[in-house]
């Protein structure tokens, strides 16, 4: 009776190890799911308080207006450098007889509103109208 006793105590307590390192196991896969899956961040509106003083948003551009060549090296050249599905080639003279053509007004309307193929603003959805300017003056260069 005695190795009956010490035979099921063993297994008792080798059942409640089991049973305790399933249940630690399972918190730690149900805190690494929770880890996992939680939101990356969270939205913070302008002028809601509960954000914790969130930081203003700094400024698009702190250097000022940036130059034609920069507007042009930056985002006019993927398509302008090579022709693009018919965009006038920089260092030739097709924007010199698109001027010509259209005139000036024109061109800078199509560079701001698109055309054909070329999407407003080109790439540079954050350049200013003087900005855009400056790239087609580069480009008629």
């Amino acid at each position: 009776m005695k190795k009956f006793a010490a035979k099921a105590a063993s297994a008792l307590c080798a059942f409640g190890l089991g049973m305790a390192l399933t249940a630690s196991v399972q918190a730690a896969t149900d805190e690494a799911i929770i880890e996992r899956i939680k939101p990356a961040g969270s939205v913070c509106v302008q002028g809601d308080d509960s954000c914790g003083g969130a930081a203003a948003a700094a400024p698009a551009s702190s250097g000022g207006a940036r130059s034609g060549e920069e507007i042009y090296t930056g985002k006019c050249a993927a398509c302008h450098a090579s022709g693009v599905l018919g965009a006038p080639k920089f260092g030739t003279n097709e924007m010199q007889l698109r001027l010509d053509e259209k005139g000036m007004e024109t061109l800078l309307s199509h560079a701001i509103n698109g055309f054909n193929a070329m999407p407003p603003r080109g790439t540079c959805a954050d350049c200013s109208d003087d900005e855009i300017q400056a790239a087609i003056d580069h480009m008629l260069k």
